[in-house]
């Protein structure tokens, strides 16, 4: 299924950026272990972005460790799995994932809500790792996305650009089971992101990776559970802190060919 539309909620938006800037003038505590580094190979194959991850290309493509708590082993196992798988090639960066959820659901349906009021799937990318500005994707269970460009962390007086979009964008998901219905069990929901190499170009110019190129990235997912008042965090390598702006602790994405 896909559902696509567009909006800015500005006054949400306001009140997200303060609430980040608040976190990350906090001193930072030790970081929770070595990032994780995950080596990107060109796709063999074309990918239909469909959500379904069921193309030939995918098929041989490695996962990504399980997802563990933002703050790391420390803290409890993630209630529910989830895990990543990449490729690229001359036009796009392909991003996969599934997520394990017993009941996918979803509200929000305009572009730029702040997404993560939702049960959501997050990427945060630094293409270029010696610079100081980088960019952020949200999207839930019903495709509705959340693209953001961002000068600098918030800790160093960063500004989040909400305007910015991927131009190009292409995704997609899949529910396995039945969307915003209670009296079933579901299994989750998959979903494929294809971001073009020059979604970027309008903030910051990005080269076409090669063999041997090097990012810096991280993913989060954002579970709401019913009765607790704050969202869980669960990521791919692990932060240390409750913070997702802080991309000196994020994972390395090696291109290979």
């Amino acid at each position: 299924m896909m559902f696509v539309s567009k909006s800015v909620s500005l006054a949400l938006f306001a009140a997200v950026a303060c609430t980040a800037f608040a976190q990350d003038s906090k001193p930072l505590p030790p970081p929770a272990g070595q990032p994780k580094v995950y080596e990107i190979h060109r796709a063999s194959n074309p990918i239909n972005v469909d959500g379904r991850l069921d193309d030939k290309a995918w098929k041989k493509v490695a996962w990504t460790d399980d997802f563990v708590d933002i703050e790391g082993d420390a803290k409890p196992k993630p209630r529910f799995r989830t895990h990543t798988k990449m490729l690229w090639d001359d036009k796009y960066l392909y991003i996969a994932a599934e997520l394990e959820e017993p009941e996918v659901k979803a509200t929000l349906t305009q572009h730029d809500s702040v997404i993560f009021h939702d049960n959501d799937f997050e990427v945060f990318m630094k293409p270029l790792p010696n610079q100081e500005d980088y960019f952020e994707f949200e999207m839930n269970a019903l495709n509705t996305g959340w693209d953001l460009y961002l000068d600098k962390p918030y800790r160093f007086g960063g500004k989040a650009d909400n305007s910015w979009n991927m131009e190009g964008l292409r995704t997609a998901v899949a529910v396995e089971g039945t969307l915003n219905n209670p009296a079933d069990k579901d299994k989750g929901w998959t979903l494929e992101i294809a971001i073009p190499w020059t979604a970027f170009s309008s903030r910051q110019p990005v080269p076409q990776p090669r063999d041997g190129t090097e990012w810096r990235i991280n993913f989060s997912r954002v579970e709401w559970k019913a009765g607790q008042p704050r969202e869980d965090n669960w990521v791919w390598s692990p932060q240390g802190v409750v913070n997702m702006h802080v991309p000196e602790r994020w994972g390395y994405l090696r291109f290979r060919k």
